[in-house]
């Protein structure tokens, strides 16, 4: 192979739904944006209808027709970011739901699509998304007479679970919608986690099906290899790659393998990752450049054909606390080049 190989574990995402599923009471979605945090929207979202789930999400409206060729026109797909101008098109033809965020997609929406369905998405404390209290009040009396589908909103700090946040929208939420005869959404993995009172008609998972925390018990869904180009000796003292950020201090075998910067591989990781031969870590020497990564080698006994960089070894979140960042991140970014392969096949 000339560039990456990701391979994702379509019978580890369907697990890790599952588990979650099997911790309420309640419906289960699947979150799918992103396309599928990455890994393909269509193959995510068509394994997961296959294990069960029958609603699902993405951000924008142009994400949707890819999952609704996947999952066929009896699923439900909602888009976060509501009814945008222009929108009106795309939702008819797709099948789109549209969670409304203000008055003012609340009137686009029944002014273009009238009963088409929606959604109302509510704001209770992150002042991201959704319907506002006052713009609420005001908004009710005409969203409600039009049958909305959910009434959802989404939790700031739900990834730690002592966090007063928590508690805090659970009760501006259950203030806004109890008694309103609506299906009700609160919570994404994290809320999940946090137990039975955050649960409501509906949860919707994220980051926990595609392996990555808070959800611990999370199955790895992806593994990724990376070929190498070339193998070099140094003699200590010589140095590596741009700014000669390394140094040898011992006769080395650098392996410079294909990938960098370009296909997802975030810079703040130079000098910090390790890859993986077997059960051999090899660490990443030098800077990440844009197509290029350079990896000592010298205690293999051979030179490898690749290494691993996601895997047994490493998931999503230890590569991600070597960027700094989290594994939303890491997932999303990976990139186009990679030769995605789907296992089982």
């Amino acid at each position: 192979m000339s560039t990456g190989a990701l391979t994702i574990d379509l019978d580890a995402l369907a697990a890790n739904w599952r588990a979650l599923d099997a911790m309420t009471g309640c419906e289960t979605g699947a979150v799918v944006k992103a396309n599928g945090y990455g890994l393909g929207a269509g193959r995510v979202a068509r394994k997961l209808a296959e294990a069960g789930a029958r609603r699902f999400f993405v951000a924008v409206a142009e994400e949707g027709a890819a999952v609704r060729r996947a999952v066929g026109p009896e699923a439900e797909i909602y888009v976060f970011a509501g009814h945008m101008e222009g929108d009106a098109r795309r939702l008819s033809e797709a099948g789109l739901i549209p969670m409304l965020n203000s008055i003012d997609q609340l009137a686009r929406h029944m002014e273009a699509l009238p009963g088409h369905p929606f959604g109302i998405q509510l704001d209770t404390g992150m002042n991201r998304l959704g319907f506002e209290w006052a713009d609420w009040a005001e908004a009710a009396p005409i969203a409600l007479d039009n049958g909305p589908l959910w009434l959802m909103s989404h939790l700031a700090c739900a990834d730690e679970p002592d966090h007063e946040m928590n508690a805090y929208q659970l009760d501006i939420f259950r203030q806004m919608t109890d008694g309103l005869g609506v299906p009700r959404s609160l919570s994404a993995t994290g809320g999940i986690l946090l137990g039975p009172d955050y649960h409501f008609d509906m949860t919707r998972p994220g980051i926990g099906l595609y392996g990555g925390l808070p959800f611990e018990d999370a199955q790895a869904v992806v593994r990724l290899d990376l070929p190498v180009v070339q193998c070099r000796d140094l003699v200590a003292g010589e140095v590596v790659g741009y700014g000669n950020s390394w140094q040898a201090d011992r006769p080395s075998r650098i392996a410079t393998i294909s990938g960098g910067y370009a296909d997802g591989l975030l810079r703040s990781l130079s000098g910090k990752a390790t890859f993986w031969h077997g059960d051999t870590p090899c660490p990443l020497v030098g800077r990440v450049s844009m197509d290029l990564i350079t990896v000592d080698v010298t205690d293999l006994e051979g030179d490898p054909a690749y290494l691993t960089l996601l895997g047994p070894h490493q998931g999503v979140d230890s590569l991600a606390r070597d960027a700094g960042t989290i594994g939303y991140e890491v997932l999303t970014s990976l990139g186009r080049r990679y030769v995605r392969l789907e296992n089982p096949a």
